[in-house]
């Protein structure tokens, strides 16, 4: 073999040999590596699927559902959910690069004081700066604490900087979502959006303790009123989701979808409870008392229309409070006074005409005094029948006509008051503690409560009792629906996705009060207390008002030195009754007048209901009839205004162009209509509207309204045609 073919052999076998090793690593390093694979799947296989999952899959996350609305009667909005969203920036985000937000600052900043203007530009701009800047001085501190071997944890006050003042709409997030730098993915930008679910009410305050409140968690649900009582039909039922990582974004996927909240609709209407609230205030303001309330119901069905309870905050300052329709465990004085004249009525106890002695207006029972009203005056009287001593109120004919026939059987009396069905318990539409909303009346045979020989005279006429007003009115209200006694409610339905789930329907409690001629003669007597007695101060020129004053001195500490409450009871138009309303003033200053304190307030709220209904029958009206004196009409719609120049015949011109919202002028002949413009994002013009115009206008624009007194808008604080800023306050001055 020669020497060159024995070199080609060493340099093949040494090729062979490199060959052969290369083969070897890489069989051993690929056995290592599916060793590796082997141990990850089979050994630490579960604990890396759950990591993977932990970093991919985000499971079991729950879906908020949305919260129904509730409606007025006829459809309008009283509480509705709304989405809104705070904006915040993390500057630790991995994406941010400083060069492009040094790039784009600047147009942000400007973007941004546009259409948020509670900040400047500049101000913009300094604390996105300030926010990155932070952001470099906490990654400096964390990188020396490594260095320094230290486990010192570092506030990152950076991850959640707040950019914009308030929440913003859904419409505004996807505006800001266009803005420079902003337009990009988030994790380059570090934005971060935080959804929550706010309560809105398009009324503002209106009817705000019946409509009720929510927790400021809104998981915790209703905090009052129908919100509260309604709760579990409201909040629906959440659902459950996963998020999933694909392509570095994370998207939902719905595993259970959540169910909403269904929707409550009262029998609430918007207009009355507008006009029963501001008669209210203005009483209690004039009146300097600690509180009020006042309800009006639908003589047929029991429907509450409106109800207002109003508790003073702070001098001359009400707002609603307590639910004082339910919550005054008061003895109710002299409005009583009308169950105990039917019971005898009914028993042939007494007639209308029957007289009794009253003289100057002191009676003595046993050691007792009974008085009436008058007895300081020393004015004697001589002798009353029963309908006079009802006009006036007289104490004594009503205890002498209840000793007549229930002295010796004080059982048959009290059982009497029973089976009037005034003391059935009864489940009401909003949420009560302990005894409220419950009609207490001693029995003699109760042995837990001390039956005294002037227990029977004194409960007579409306002490030794507790009946809460919604008892009264709903007492009323059966003298006006011809003798049967109906619940009144608040509640009409339940809808789902627009379809009636569940319809309340009215509820009789007593068919029949008492005999027919009972009932016309107790309805005489309450025409002639407002015609004749009391509740002069209640009558109207356009329409016959029914109904009973009265005031009860307040109990406490066993003695009636704690002030007075006053109220009014009745219904009308007193010949074809539509609406019965009571209505009570708790602790007002001066001398304590059921007819001239909330009797004034009755008047006011049936005058302005009877003038908004129009109770004039089709055929009493004349097409080509025309109101020669033209009313002063307030600024307001103009589908409303329309309506009610219609059905009045009142000629009217209309404005030039579409328009929603019109200003009103008084012609000698006419009422002549123009446009008043209401552009978006701008304050609109709401001088010469009503309250309930203008609060609505001015709370859709995003607006916190303040009424200071009541009647027709002369002054707004902040001028019509400035840049609305969202969430600031305007000041109404009303007269």
């Amino acid at each position: 073999m020669s020497k060159d073919a024995n070199n080609i052999r060493k340099k093949k076998n040494a090729i062979i040999n490199r060959y052969g090793l290369i083969v070897i690593l890489f069989l051993t390093v690929f056995i290592v590596i599916f060793g590796y694979i082997i141990r990850i799947m089979f050994v630490e296989g579960e604990q890396w699927r759950a990591l993977g999952l932990k970093e991919t899959v985000k499971k079991d996350r729950e879906i908020k559902p949305n919260r129904g609305n509730i409606y007025a009667a006829d459809g309008r909005l009283l509480a509705t959910s709304e989405p809104l969203y705070g904006v915040y920036m993390d500057f630790m985000s991995e994406g941010i690069r400083k060069d492009t937000l040094m790039k784009y600052v600047g147009d942000l900043s400007v973007r941004l004081s546009k259409k948020f203007p509670d900040r400047t530009a500049a101000q913009y701009k300094n604390i996105i700066l300030n926010g990155w800047e932070l952001s470099r001085r906490e990654l400096a501190e964390i990188e020396r604490n490594k260095a320094s071997g230290s486990d010192k944890q570092v506030k990152l006050k950076s991850r959640y900087v707040r950019i914009i003042k308030r929440d913003i709409d859904y419409l505004e997030l996807k505006e800001l979502r266009t803005y420079p730098f902003l337009n990009q993915r988030s994790n380059k930008t570090g934005l971060i959006v935080e959804e929550r679910t706010m309560r809105a009410k398009p009324f503002g305050r209106l009817a705000g303790r019946t409509v009720g409140s929510i927790y400021k968690d809104m998981a915790k649900g209703g905090a009052s009123g129908i919100e509260m009582k309604y709760d579990s039909i409201l909040r629906g039922k959440p659902g459950v989701k996963s998020r999933q990582k694909v392509q570095g974004r994370w998207i939902d996927i719905v595993e259970v979808p959540a169910e909403d909240g269904w929707d409550v609709k009262t029998t609430l209407d918007v207009d009355i409870q507008d006009i029963t609230e501001r008669a209210l205030y203005a009483k209690l303001v004039e009146t300097d008392a600690e509180s009020g309330t006042a309800i009006i119901m639908e003589v047929a069905t029991g429907e509450i229309k409106a109800i207002s309870n109003l508790d003073r905050i702070s001098d001359g300052v009400y707002a609603e409070g307590n639910p004082n329709a339910f919550s005054y465990m008061n003895e109710p004085g002299s409005t009583f006074k009308t169950l105990s004249i039917m019971i005898a009525l009914e028993d042939g106890v007494v007639t209308p005409n029957e007289k009794f002695h009253v003289g100057n207006g002191l009676y003595q029972y046993g050691k007792s005094w009974i008085r009436d009203h008058y007895w300081q005056k020393g004015q004697d009287r001589g002798d009353l029948t029963v309908s006079e001593g009802m006009y006036i109120s007289s104490n004594i004919v009503i205890a002498k006509t209840i000793l007549k026939g229930y002295e010796n059987n004080p059982e048959k009396y009290v059982q009497r008051l029973y089976d009037l069905g005034i003391t059935k318990k009864i489940e009401w539409d909003v949420p009560l503690n302990g005894k409220e909303g419950t009609a207490v009346i001693r029995h003699p045979n109760d042995k837990s409560s001390y039956w005294s020989k002037t227990t029977l005279p004194w409960m007579s006429f409306g002490y030794e009792t507790q009946i809460p007003p919604i008892y009264i009115l709903m007492f009323y209200n059966g003298i006006a629906n011809g003798g049967k006694m109906i619940k009144p409610f608040l509640t009409k339905a339940f809808i789902k996705d627009g379809d009636v789930q569940e319809k309340f329907e009215t509820e009789v409690i007593n068919p029949s009060l008492c005999s027919p001629k009972t009932l016309e003669e107790i309805k005489a007597m309450l025409v002639g207390v407002v015609n004749e007695g009391t509740g002069k101060a209640v009558a109207s020129k356009s329409f016959q008002i029914a109904g009973k004053t009265g005031t009860a001195q307040i109990a406490s500490g066993g003695n009636y030195a704690n002030g007075h409450f006053v109220s009014f009871c009745g219904y009308f138009p007193a010949d074809k009754p539509l609406y019965t309303c009571f209505v009570g003033i708790r602790r007002p200053r001066g001398i304590p007048s059921g007819g001239l304190m909330p009797g004034g307030v009755f008047k006011r709220i049936a005058e302005e209901v009877y003038a908004r209904n129009v109770f004039v029958a089709p055929d009493q009206c004349k097409p080509d009839s025309v109101m020669t004196m033209m009313p002063y009409v307030k600024n307001g719609s103009l589908k409303d205004m329309q309506t009610v120049f219609t059905q009045l015949n009142i000629p009217f011109t209309l404005p030039v162009g579409e328009a929603e919202w019109v200003m009103a002028s008084t012609l000698q002949n006419k009422i002549e209509l123009s446009k008043n413009v209401v552009q978006n994002g701008l304050v609109p013009d709401v001088r010469g509207m009503g309250a309930k115009d203008a609060l609505f206008l001015l709370e859709r624009a995003g607006l916190r309204v303040v009424l200071q007194g009541y009647g027709t808008v002369t002054s707004q604080s902040v001028p019509a045609g400035s840049r609305v800023i969202k969430g600031s306050q305007v000041t109404l001055g009303l007269k």
